[in-house]
């Protein structure tokens, strides 16, 4: 393509493209300009020999010099797309040091790009600038907000947003990590400030550093911190991993946001921080058009930083109400097994074959169970406890998380096999059970000192006895430590100390525990007595299709069951008990929760299973308001 054709496309005189070509346009139309550019780039071009060696005639090449263009590659990759859309190519540098950034503007001149778009190394690099001004090369600054005109990242707009967010979530203590002095950091910090202000909350941020060390997460929790803004996505990353590694997880017990800087944030999907993403190819995209807006003498219209609409949350799963103000939850301490049930005809019996109809495996145990049947009756619900490091456990851990049951506070034991139960089951509903403590066995008094932070805006305490006994104990202590009521169901007991009962507001054993642990009394009510005399404040002696009874300061009274057909029996205790918690975490009285938790374990015995079997709080309302709409 010669330039009398470029010419003659164009509709203007060779003089005219020539001018245009070579810089040398000041005085021609911007729109004639723009019109003889569009062709030279659509056809390629190229002046004659003797014009290629005029310093001003255009190459349609930019430069790009940034200090590290690895972590700088979404920022190219918009910088290249914008050149590709107007016709530009791009020569890359990546200078690393000031030594290497001096060749590659040598190197720039010397080949008479058009424009160069750059990210100084430092403040010392600015010096060079006049080599691209004696060349009558133009420059773009990009990601260096500190540089007057530069095309930067509105930092200041993200540590706004991150603390908007979490105000949202009613934090007031909120923190910001990062190294101070450093101009993004204080961009960042100045944001977080500004939101603070318009939302009248006088204090912080307070200032962290981001090693994670243990006096610095003393430091979080002493001052009752409960929301933090990291500067760094890897460091956001470690906060969240040293906070595992000490039983404390986001976003039960800290709030996490981060500013997401970097590939390393696609690559990562757990654990899931929130945040924002540093738009850098959209920054890449605005200092591509400001380069050429220059190049070709257009008005410069592109703005310096990305819209507001490119600052958006990604997700917020690590952000949630500060602990006190959440609604009360309930935490349970028991046995988790792996539940094996066999259908029979009749239950095994010494020296007769037992024929199986059938088999399931389900997750189990009396900690789990309760769990699982208090977070489906809408309640915000931890499990503490104790499995294997086994496939069993993997299993475990991946069901409660699917029930919306906090798994922070079940630890793994590697030397023993997580828990199993073997349950034959008649047609009747009546059942036999086997038990394989497992690692239920091997949790300790430690254990539950070091979940102590779960109890923490507890409202109720479930405890079975499955468990050690020093372990029920020392979990009934915490549970008083921190002001809420204890609940004990006490499973495969022949006896009670005076110590534990004295910390137990509520007593649920069946008619068989209740007539183990009082021998030689045979009536409910004198058993429920017995219990009340020795330090138990509440007594309920479930007594399977016959219902309850309940002894306790106020009142002595029977409660029927609720009329469902029995399949299965296993968990009915469990239903009653997750229900009941629930429903005395709302307010009702112990009456009614009583006659509510009747329902929640008819419907658990009327399906085979437990977990399977367990009522969700949509399910139990209907059915209730069915036959006793008065009750809710």
């Amino acid at each position: 393509m010669t330039i009398k054709e470029i010419a003659k496309l164009a509709g203007v005189s060779i003089a005219t493209v020539s001018k245009i070509v070579n810089g040398k346009d000041d005085n021609i139309n911007p729109a004639t300009r723009d019109h003889v550019l569009r062709i030279v780039k659509e056809y390629n071009y190229t002046p004659y020999s003797k014009i290629k060696n005029i310093s001003s005639a255009k190459t349609f090449l930019l430069g790009v010099l940034l200090k590290n263009a690895d972590a700088s590659s979404e920022l190219l990759n918009g910088i290249i797309e914008t050149g590709r859309e107007y016709g530009y190519g791009v020569v890359l540098f990546d200078s690393h040091n000031l030594e290497e950034e001096l060749k590659h503007i040598t190197a720039l001149v010397r080949h008479k790009i058009d424009g160069v778009i750059w990210e100084p190394v430092n403040e010392r690099s600015l010096q060079n600038e006049r080599l691209f001004a004696e060349h009558g090369i133009p420059v773009v600054y990009t990601n260096t907000p500190e540089i007057p005109g530069s095309c930067h990242i509105d930092y200041e707009r993200i540590g706004y947003l991150l603390a908007q967010k979490l105000t949202e979530y009613r934090h007031t203590r909120i923190a910001c990590a990062g190294h101070p002095g450093d101009s993004i950091f204080n961009s960042i910090t100045g944001g977080i400030q500004k939101c603070l202000f318009e939302n009248h909350i006088a204090s912080g941020p307070d200032i962290l550093p981001e090693s994670w060390e243990s006096d610095c997460i003393s430091r979080i929790f002493s001052q009752n911190i409960t929301g933090i803004i990291v500067a760094d996505f890897s460091s956001a990353l470690s906060l969240a991993e040293r906070l595992n590694r000490l039983r404390c997880h986001v976003p039960e017990d800290l709030s996490v946001v981060s500013v997401k800087n970097g590939g390393i944030c696609q690559s990562i999907s757990y654990p899931r921080i929130s945040g924002i993403a540093v738009p850098l190819r959209e920054l890449g995209r605005l200092s591509g058009l400001r380069i050429i807006e220059k190049c070709e003498k257009k008005d410069e219209s592109t703005p310096v930083c990305p819209a507001d609409s490119f600052y958006v949350f990604d997700h917020e799963e690590s952000v949630s109400l500060p602990p006190a103000l959440r609604s009360k939850k309930i935490v349970v301490i028991g046995s988790i097994h792996i539940d094996t049930t066999f259908n029979v005809d009749a239950l095994p019996r010494s020296g007769k074959t037992t024929q199986i109809a059938s088999s399931s495996i389900t997750l189990g145990g009396k900690g789990a169970n309760q769990a699982v049947g208090a977070a489906r009756l809408g309640r915000e619900t931890a499990l503490i406890g104790k499995v294997g490091r086994d496939a069993d456990s993997f299993l475990i851990i991946d069901t409660l998380k699917n029930e919306h049951v906090s798994t922070a506070g079940i630890s793994h034991d590697k030397s023993t096999p997580t828990g199993k139960a073997y349950i034959y089951l008649e047609a009747s509903g009546e059942s036999a059970i086997t038990i394989l403590s497992g690692a239920n066995g091997s949790l300790k008094q430690e254990d539950i000192l070091e979940q102590e932070h779960l109890f923490q805006n507890v409202s109720y305490c479930l405890l079975s006895s499955e468990l050690p006994l020093p372990v029920i104990t020392q979990a009934a202590a915490a549970g008083r430590k921190y002001g809420c009521k204890n609940i004990l169901k006490p499973a495969a007991l022949t006896q009670l100390s005076d110590e534990l009962l004295q910390k137990i507001d509520i007593l649920v054993p069946n008619k068989s525990e209740a007539a183990s642990l009082c021998p030689g009394i045979n009536s409910i009510e004198q058993q429920a007595e017995f219990f009340f005399n020795r330090g138990a404040e509440n007594i309920i002696i479930t007594l399977g299709h016959q219902g309850c009874y309940l002894k306790s300061p106020e009142t002595s009274q029977y409660f029927p069951a609720a009329d469902f057909t029995p399949v299965d029996t296993t968990g009915g205790a469990d239903a009653f008990i997750a229900a009941l918690a629930s429903f005395l975490t709302e307010g009702y009285s112990l009456e009614t929760a009583i006659r509510i938790a009747t329902y929640a374990a008819g419907f658990c015995i009327s399906r085979q299973g437990v977990v399977p079997a367990l009522v969700d709080r949509s399910t139990l309302k209907t059915h209730i308001r069915r036959f006793e709409k008065d009750l809710l």
